[in-house]
């Protein structure tokens, strides 16, 4: 059978089962990732698990969320993570070096290989040809490890593009018409594997950009072929000795297709709440925003950074604006620097911050109360920005640019004629940033870190309250959230937990801890956006033990069973309907209908009536959550 490059990638990689989607498979995994968000937690669990070197050949520990050291709390996490990476053997990238995806990309990615991040947009480097995929950090510490990664095989989707953008039209603006078309379920079971004419038009930035924000569609991952278009970047890079091509088969087959005519897109805005509230920007035009940023690892590469060089130079900042830039990696602000860039941008009011994640967890530059900012990011979510009441647009570089000297949204296509692309003929940089491992040294744990905890096994007969009842696109900024005054707590489990839904409902984790056992209901879509752990071991610390949801997200789906919480599904999604707060469910016969594969029946107590809930697992995973959890399951001797 002719072969889509996907196939060829994960058949190349397989561990165990077969292929087929719908199925569980498991991964050999060559490169691992980690953020300093879950990448804390990931090692203290592979710290639990007794392993004591990484196994894959290339695993990276990143400082790019919770750089900033307002007191010793995250220097602290910071010496820890870079112990660990030298006593077990992974490179450590150092504050302000850069934000993991695109660094990662830039100096470690290798065309054909696989790639698991405790971040979800660790997807980014599938633009090179990558297996990359976003995973909880007990997943990735597993892989460390040297165990295989399990996940359900995805349908694959060929995305045939044709045509070339027109100008004033990006990346960003194909991914927010993508999720304009499909919304933020629409790749939910799906990996998208770009090709076809249009793929030679687009740079290996704008690809990044279109693998980044594959994750907000609820895709495992996005894949485009390795071709010439990456042999040259690589070569830019001064890694060329790394390229290899990946192609898929002529006429491979697909479980789907999708077509797409990049001279058809123009430019588009998300409207504040998510991702794929997406409009015409001619919609938005005119809307006041008093902050506009550029960066992350969507939007920070030097190709974002020179357009809106290009859109400021010779022109002011609009007074009333707080533009603010944040350079993707180490390499690219100091590209900036070699080639000019950054004169002109400052001279136009421009400021330009360590090349961090920042603003988009909403660590630093927090927008004023009230007011509406427009991001080149990849996520609006509500609150994520660190402001309750938040107004978040997002939009391109361009877009951004062009709206940062007006004072208000203004559609690119208004600045003239652009300037044809201009690239670098060399990325080279310092790499003082990179720091190798020696295997040697003690790790050294501050007082902020605190121990693992443990779920608890299953129980035959659950009965608890409804501690929460909430409704459709619920993230995990939700549940737990972004910004510095809670991220710093990424390894104190007990302190993290105490901002559960804390923006949702400020009394959720004295209502839980009072409960002592305790169910939340949602709508669709549970848990999307980040992967962070937190989102899973924080209720669970609080006596969550069952999530009852119309539909979950991958990622936080699998923490649930990883952390011992029980992801149930309605069968009939109108019983959500009748489900209030404080109703108080049984669910008897739990565990036997776990164990069994079988449909779980529940009782709503205050009305006396029963309906029934689902929850479909692997026997991998039905070991884990009778267990309690992956590592309660370890510390019994599973596998």
């Amino acid at each position: 059978m002719k072969q889509s490059l996907t196939r060829k990638l994960i058949e190349s990689h397989l561990a165990s089962g077969k292929p087929v989607a719908g199925e569980e498979i498991g991964l050999t995994v060559d490169q691992a990732l980690l953020t300093d968000t879950n990448g804390t937690m990931a090692w203290l669990q592979f710290e639990a698990m007794g392993f004591q070197r990484v196994v894959p050949p290339c695993v990276v520990t990143y400082i790019d969320h919770n750089v900033y050291q307002v007191d010793s709390r995250n220097s602290d996490d910071h010496r820890y993570l870079q112990t660990a990476a030298r006593r077990y053997g992974a490179v450590f990238s150092k504050p302000g070096n850069g934000i993991c995806h695109q660094v990662h990309l830039e100096s470690f990615s290798v065309p054909g290989q696989t790639l698991l991040g405790t971040d979800s947009h660790t997807p980014l480097c599938g633009a090179a040809g990558m297996l990359a995929i976003g995973a909880g950090g007990l997943d990735v510490a597993v892989a460390m490890g040297g165990g295989p990664y399990p996940f359900t095989m995805p349908e694959v989707v060929r995305v045939w593009l044709t045509g070339e953008l027109q100008p004033w039209v990006t990346a960003k603006d194909v991914i927010l018409e993508l999720l304009r078309r499909l919304s933020v379920r629409g790749g939910t079971g799906k990996i998208f594997e770009y090709a076809g004419p249009g793929v030679a038009a687009l740079s290996l930035p704008q690809r990044m950009t279109l693998a980044n924000m594959g994750a907000e569609l609820g895709l495992t991952t996005s894949v485009f072929p390795s071709d010439a278009v990456t042999r040259d970047y690589f070569r830019r890079l001064h890694r060329k000795h790394a390229w290899t091509s990946q192609a898929a088969d002529d006429d491979a087959q697909y479980d789907d297709r999708f077509e797409l005519d990049l001279a058809a897109v123009t430019p588009l805005v998300a409207l504040p709440g998510s991702p794929d509230r997406v409009v015409p920007v001619a919609e938005v035009e005119g809307t006041k925003v008093e902050q506009v940023m550029v960066g992350s690892c969507t939007n920070g590469s030097w190709e974002d950074m020179w357009a809106v060089t290009q859109v400021l130079q010779g022109r002011h900042v609009h007074p009333d604006v707080s533009f603010v830039l944040f350079p993707g990696s180490h390499r690219i602000l100091e590209t900036m620097a070699r080639e000019g860039l950054l004169a002109d941008l400052l001279a136009s009011g421009a400021l330009i911050s360590e090349p961090t994640c920042g603003s988009c967890a909403g660590i630093g530059h927090v927008p004023a109360a009230g007011t509406k900012s427009l991001r080149a990011f990849n996520r609006n979510f509500p609150g994520r920005s660190g402001v309750k009441g938040d107004e978040v647009y997002l939009a391109s570089s361009v877009t951004a640019a062009a709206s940062a000297l007006t004072g208000a949204i203004t559609d690119p296509r208004t600045a003239g004629t652009p300037a044809s692309l201009y690239l670098p003929e060399s990325f080279a940089a310092s790499s003082a940033g990179l720091v190798t491992p020696d295997g040697q040294g003690e790790v050294i744990r501050g007082p902020n870190i605190k121990a693992v905890p443990l779920g608890e096994p299953v129980a035959e007969r659950l009965e608890a309250p409804v501690l929460l009842k909430l409704g459709d696109k619920i993230s995990t900024d939700d549940i737990s959230p972004a910004g510095a005054a809670v991220l710093v707590f990424r390894s104190n489990i007990p302190a993290i937990a105490e901002f559960c839904f804390k923006y949702v409902d400020p009394e959720f984790a004295a209502r839980a801890k009072a409960a002592g056992r305790g169910i939340v209901v949602a709508g669709e879509v549970y848990g999307q956006g980040s992967s962070r752990e937190a989102a899973a071991i924080g209720p669970m610390y609080l006596g969550v033990r069952a999530v009852l949801a119309k539909s979950f997200a991958r990622i936080h789906r699998a923490n649930l069973i990883n952390w011992g919480v029980v992801p149930l599904t309605f069968d009939d999604p109108s019983a959500y309907d009748a489900l209030e707060r404080d109703d108080r469910l049984r669910l008897d016969g739990l565990r036997q209908a776990l164990a069994a594969g079988d449909r779980v029946s529940i009782l709503d107590t205050r009305r006396g009536r029963r309906f029934s809930a689902s929850c479909v697992l692997t026997a991998r995973e039905r070991d884990i959550l009778l267990a309690g959890g992956l590592l309660a399951h370890t510390s019994k001797g599973g596998p």
